[in-house]
């Protein structure tokens, strides 16, 4: 039996809870929304918060998770790895196993070896108890070009077991979240790629779901569309209480907007942690002047630091605060313009640099 403090389920009957007015359901924040008839979500956040003893479900987990083509092309291979609750970025170069990944948590494919778990359930076992609680927004266009957006969305609510009277409230609630109220009664084949995107996206959002997998958002938009789109997922999760899975391989989409990253390669787990601890600082500063970097190269170099040069920008390790000072007093002493002085950050990048190519790889295996 749970203890006391713990609430029974993460939806509670409308009015049981204090929600602290429209802005706390994330959507209120739009003109004329209301959230769910009977529901209001509760983040998994405030679920610890007000039960220490509960810990969230995993999003996505996975034990020696193996995919194989016709048995014999390798998209995932003794994938071990859990996601947890936030906005999750899903990164790898094109081909890496990503989307094979979504179809499994999906149920739309069955794994070759090893185990899966979404939210608690088996894809294969329970996918229709999955995919209720799951958005998902594909990357191809697989939008019918001669339904109105409206409709169509109202039909993808109805098809998740939402009532009809619910899921038109529903369709024109969201749509008008994405930015399309004022074109809902558009057909669908008349709308940019931005535009499709949106629907694309309302579509996953409109049964209210606890996770959303979402397959390169920003595929085909130019890069407004791009930030506008980012913007959109960005405000899902930090302010809906819904978790977020982004497929991508634009790794610096997935450092502006996401908590945490699973990064893959070749169908295997590369690394799994916070954004923050992939992006910590590195005892490395860079210094840049406007010139005579060569000078300055030297003189820091003749006071005993480690310095490395690239043209204007110098990177000097910086292993103590007296660095700094150093720094600074040989600048004054050589009458020059300092623009820039920080400490250097990794990059998400960095984990894709000196990879093995496939051939180099090869070769090591033989």
């Amino acid at each position: 039996m749970l203890p006391a403090c713990c609430p029974p389920a993460l939806s509670v009957p409308a009015g049981k809870l204090d929600t602290g007015g429209p802005e706390a359901t994330g959507l209120g924040a739009q003109p004329g929304y209301r959230p769910p008839q009977g529901k209001v979500r509760v983040p998994p956040d405030a679920l610890v918060s007000a039960c220490p003893y509960v810990q969230p479900v995993p999003l996505i987990e996975t034990n020696a998770l193996e995919k194989r083509y016709d048995n014999k092309v390798t998209a995932l291979a003794d994938l071990t790895v859990s996601i947890e609750p936030g906005v999750v970025g899903l990164v790898g170069v094109n081909g890496a196993g990503k989307s094979t990944l979504i179809k499994l948590a999906l149920g739309l494919l069955a794994p070759t070896g090893g185990q899966i778990r979404v939210l608690g359930l088996d894809p294969l076992a329970d996918g229709d108890r999955v995919r209720a609680r799951v958005g998902y927004m594909p990357e191809h266009d697989c939008l019918p070009p001669d339904m109105i957006a409206a409709e169509f969305v109202t039909h993808m609510a109805r098809v998740s077991g939402l009532p009809a009277a619910m899921a038109r409230e529903r369709a024109s609630e969201t749509l008008r979240h994405v930015g399309l109220y004022e074109e809902r009664y558009r057909r669908i084949g008349g709308y940019s790629t931005g535009m499709k995107q949106r629907v694309k996206l309302a579509q996953a959002l409109v049964h209210d779901p606890e996770l959303l997998l979402l397959d390169e958002p920003t595929n085909g938009l130019d890069p407004a569309g791009r930030r506008a789109m980012l913007d959109l997922v960005h405000r899902i999760g930090n302010e809906f209480g819904i978790s977020v899975v982004v497929c991508s391989h634009l790794l610096g989409e997935i450092e502006r907007i996401c908590t945490s990253l699973v990064a893959i390669d070749a169908g295997r787990l590369l690394r799994s942690a916070t954004l923050d601890s992939m992006t910590q600082d590195r005892d490395v500063l860079m210094v840049e002047v406007d010139e005579d970097a060569d000078a300055l190269a030297k003189a820091l170099t003749e006071k005993g630091l480690e310095v490395r040069q690239d043209n204007r920008v110098l990177h000097i390790r910086a292993d103590k605060d007296a660095v700094y000072d150093l720094i600074r007093d040989t600048v004054a002493d050589l009458d020059l313009s300092l623009h820039r002085l920080e400490r250097q950050r990794h990059h998400v990048a960095d984990l894709f640099r000196d990879l093995p190519t496939p051939e180099e790889a090869a070769r090591v295996n033989a």
